[in-house]
Order: C-alpha cells, then sequence, then structure tokens
C-alpha cells in the first residue's frame, strides 16, 4: 500500500523547455523513440540520484533488507541501459537530459516514487505502442516494456508492501497524459534547447485532490480540484484501469464513492461528464491522480 497518494498535475507548464509540437503534427517512430528516451533520462536521474542520496545504512535504517537497495541498484542500471540504447538508436538527434526534482526524503518515500514511475512507464510504453510501424522498433519496446514490468512488480511486491499481480490488464495512458506527469519532475526551463519537440497535445490542468491517500474499493472519499469554483464544478471522477474506466458521480461538497472492483495503480481525474469510453481532454476538469487501490 502507497504511503501516501502522489498527485501529479502540470505545474509551471509553459516554463518547460521540453514542450510539445503543437497538436495534429504527424507522430513518427522517431517521435516515440524521443518520447521513450524522455522517460527514460527521467527514471535514469531518479535511480542515480536517489542512491547516491541513500546509502545502505539508510535503507537499513528505514527497515529494508540489505537485498533491496541492491535490488534497486539493478534497476537503475537497466534505466540506464535503455537510455544508451535509446540514445544510441537516435543518434545525434537524440533528447538530452533535462535537471529533475524528485519529492523522495528518505527511502520509504524514494520506494514509493518508484512504483509510481514504473507504473507510468508501462504505461507509456503500452499507450504507445499502436504508433510504432517499425516491426524492429516494436520489438525493441516491447523488451523494454516487459522490463518496466517486471520493476513495477518486484517495487509492489518487496519495497512497499503493495500487491505486486493487482490485475489482468496494464492500463495504456496516451503521450500527452504520461508527460503532463513527467513534466512535474523537471525543473522550468532546465531542458536543452536543442531538445526535438514532440508532436502530442498537452494542456495543463488544475490538481485533483483526494481525501483518502489508499482508498478501498467502494470507500467514500472527497475529491477537490484546485481553482474550480461551483460554475465549473466537476460531475465526474473517472478511475481508469487496464480494464477500462469507470466513473463515480461527485456530490455538491465533493462526496464520491471508489468503484468497487478498483485494485492496483488507477488513474484518477474530474470530468465534466461521462463518455461512452475514455474521457479526452475537452471534458478534463483536472489533472491526473495516481492511486494505488487494494
Amino acid at each position: 500500500m502507497f504511503n501516501k497518494i502522489l498527485l501529479f498535475t502540470l505545474a509551471a507548464f509553459a516554463a518547460v523547455r521540453a514542450a510539445p509540437a503543437p497538436s495534429g503534427s504527424l507522430v513518427t517512430d522517431k517521435d516515440i523513440l524521443q518520447y521513450a528516451l524522455t522517460l527514460e533520462h527521467l527514471e535514469n536521474a531518479f535511480y542515480s540520484t536517489a542512491l547516491t542520496q541513500f546509502d545502505a545504512k539508510a535503507f537499513r535504517v528505514a527497515g529494508f533488507s540489505p537485498d533491496v537497495r541492491e535490488r534497486f541498484v539493478q534497476i537503475g542500471k537497466h534505466e540506464a541501459a535503455h537510455v544508451a540504447f535509446l540514445s544510441e538508436a537516435l543518434g545525434s538527434t537524440a533528447t538530452e537530459p533535462c535537471d529533475y526534482f524528485f519529492p523522495s526524503t528518505d527511502p520509504r518515500t524514494f520506494a514509493t516514487l518508484s512504483a509510481i514511475l514504473e507504473n507510468a512507464g508501462v504505461s507509456a510504453y503500452a499507450g504507445a505502442a499502436h504508433l510504432i510501424t517499425d516491426p524492429g522498433y516494436l520489438t525493441s519496446a516491447a523488451t523494454i516494456l516487459s522490463v518496466e514490468a517486471r520493476h513495477a512488480t518486484w517495487v509492489q511486491g518487496n519495497a512497499i508492501d503493495s500487491d505486486p499481480l493487482p490485475a489482468p490488464f496494464d492500463t495504456p495512458l496516451p503521450a500527452s497524459e504520461v508527460l503532463i506527469l513527467a513534466f512535474q519532475f523537471i525543473v522550468p526551463f532546465s531542458c536543452p534547447s536543442s531538445n526535438p519537440q514532440l508532436p502530442f497535445d498537452i494542456q495543463p490542468f488544475p490538481t485533483l485532490a483526494l481525501s483518502d491517500d489508499s482508498p478501498a474499493p467502494g470507500a467514500s472519499i472527497v475529491a477537490h480540484v484546485n481553482g474550480t469554483d461551483a460554475s465549473d464544478r466537476p460531475a465526474y471522477v473517472a478511475w481508469i484501469s487496464g480494464s477500462g474506466v469507470e466513473y463515480s458521480e461527485l456530490g455538491p461538497n465533493g462526496e464520491t464513492t471508489v468503484p468497487h472492483g478498483m485494485n492496483g495503480t488507477i488513474y484518477a481525474l474530474a470530468v465534466s461528464k461521462k463518455n461512452g469510453g475514455m474521457p479526452n481532454t475537452s471534458n478534463f476538469r483536472s489533472g491526473l491522480a495516481v492511486v494505488q487501490i487494494s
């Protein structure tokens, strides 16, 4: 179970130099590789920074056995290998790393954030797979996706005491939504100006705050969207999982009920109305919140 829900929205969106190109641009296989490299740079920085900050003693004091940090070191090496592989494939045009900020204050919060980033990585690769046209690139992406999924499974089962196998399907996310999550950790104006723009439509949305940091299915909670008034109050919370989307009504004071059947890593956001299927950005009234439900 997560120690707390980490809410991700786009802060200072316009200030991030890794901003995407205007919507409607043609997405190429090279764009997808640049997108993947953008995320791998972030994960690589996350592990290298935290594992330098938190040594074996810090993990021991936090209550972890010695093998936990050793496994995180191995995961960090995997992320560095992904960066090297994608950078070599892209050559001189490869996206360069930015400066990053991660809110990890100790090994426990580091492990929590690791689980969220690894699950987001799985969702990113799964959501972009259909855009890849070259069979070789698709196979390479699949080999990285499977490793990211192993990371997420190990972290959930061994580092944060959460269900490592929560659902039969993972949740694919569009690149625009994954980048909104990723930009939360990028220091504004820190990305090299030479980095290529990505052809994904990204819009800033206010934060969705939930009253319970680890809700159970069927739990009554309060959901609040910062910066909205009564005239723009969302009507539902959309709970997105690998099995689809469930909607829960929002009461006048933000009260709502977590749908039954939810388990594992779920993406929640406030919306103005129900769609026939997945919500789209025209209905969004908040950014995504990453929630661990069990």
